[in-house]
């Protein structure tokens, strides 16, 4: 008898622990999926960046081209005969840090950023919070268009804020307020400092398909350039997003982007282009 009342201790306090080590699990469980997952499928909405990074040591190779204006017509092949190239990596260092580097085409422009996440959505904290800080450097400028040219004039200081909210599964909505800082500029033209403040937003039309929008608004931006206005479809394939996209600003990188759009969508004057994102 007082081995049968032993044996009968010893497994109910085994199937107390396996409960209590189950209910832990599944307690841990609850926490992680508590976070907002998927608010956007790319590292861009179009060419602005969106709140998603990499995981960690995930390292994704990117692609963007951006043809001329269609206004052109067929002397232009309507835009076709006149793309511009990115050639980019991205990097996670950590699940809240990611680095990237790229080459832009057009004014030979070199791009080195840092994305590093600081708030994240879940049941008690309703936004994603994401930092964005990115050094240009224009290597297309020469001694010869400007006299004493030094390193310092070549580059160019962006920093942006990143804040987006999954609404529901559809819709993920984002703004950014944007400060861009040059060393050499056309008083004409641009600004030393120039704010910006926008964002867009992705809604989900398939399980696979996607359409986004996003628009920035220039404070004291010189007459001559628009506010850059832009929309695309994201296409998931598998180990990769594929991003068509329409859009007044011919420039990729975030200081051109942002503020030398020339374009006019009014006049059908607007950029016809593509982002690949293939992860490793």
């Amino acid at each position: 008898m007082k081995k049968l009342f032993v044996t009968v201790c010893i497994f109910l306090a085994t199937i107390a622990y396996s409960q209590d080590d189950l209910l832990k699990s599944i307690d841990s469980t609850q926490v992680e999926d508590s976070y907002a997952t998927a608010t956007f499928k790319a590292l861009q909405l179009v060419t602005l960046q969106s709140t998603k990074l990499p995981a960690k040591k995930e390292f994704y190779f990117v692609i963007s081209h951006r043809f001329g204006s269609v206004k052109d017509g067929l002397d232009g092949f309507f835009g076709l005969d006149n793309a511009t190239t990115k050639l980019g990596g991205i990097y996670g260092i950590t699940d809240w840090l990611s680095v990237s580097l790229s080459r832009h085409t057009l004014n030979k422009m070199y791009e080195i950023g840092l994305k590093y996440r600081l708030m994240r959505q879940d049941d008690n904290f309703p936004l994603d919070i994401v930092g964005y800080s990115v050094w240009d450097i224009n290597t297309f400028l020469d001694t010869d268009q400007y006299p004493g040219l030094e390193f310092k004039h070549r580059n160019i200081g962006i920093q942006q804020l990143l804040i987006s909210r999954k609404v529901n599964k559809k819709l993920s909505l984002e703004v950014i307020p944007s400060f861009i800082h040059r060393n050499l500029y056309d008083p004409a033209l641009e600004n030393d400092n120039q704010f910006s403040f926008g964002g867009g937003g992705r809604y989900k039309i398939t399980k696979r398909l996607s359409v986004n929008l996003e628009y920035m608004y220039n404070f004291d931006q010189p007459s001559f350039y628009e506010n850059p206005l832009s929309v695309g479809l994201d296409i998931e394939t598998g180990g990769h997003v594929f991003q068509l996209l329409f859009t007044n600003s011919q420039s990729m990188s975030e200081s051109g982007y942002l503020t030398n759009a020339a374009g006019n969508w009014g006049k059908g004057d607007f950029f016809f282009g593509f982002n690949i994102y293939r992860v490793f």
